[in-house]
């Protein structure tokens, strides 16, 4: 499952309007909405301002893998 996947079933399972969390992130409905369709790249700052209007870390949504 990509990264933004997972952030839209994570707003999806808190019941969350993407309309909310996109406003919260400073980032535009137009621009919000083609980031959780995968038609635009979900950049960092974008996934960092997103988890900021979630209240939650991003390795939620990223595989941090350790290295041995």
């Amino acid at each position: 499952m990509r990264v933004y996947e997972k952030v839209r079933a994570y707003i999806d399972e808190q019941g969350l309007k993407q309309k909310t969390v996109a406003e919260k992130a400073g980032i535009s409905n137009v621009t919000f909405n083609a980031i959780m369709n995968g038609k635009r790249t979900l950049y960092a700052d974008d996934l960092k301002a997103i988890c900021i209007a979630l209240q939650v870390s991003p390795e939620l949504f990223i595989e941090v893998n350790s290295i041995s």
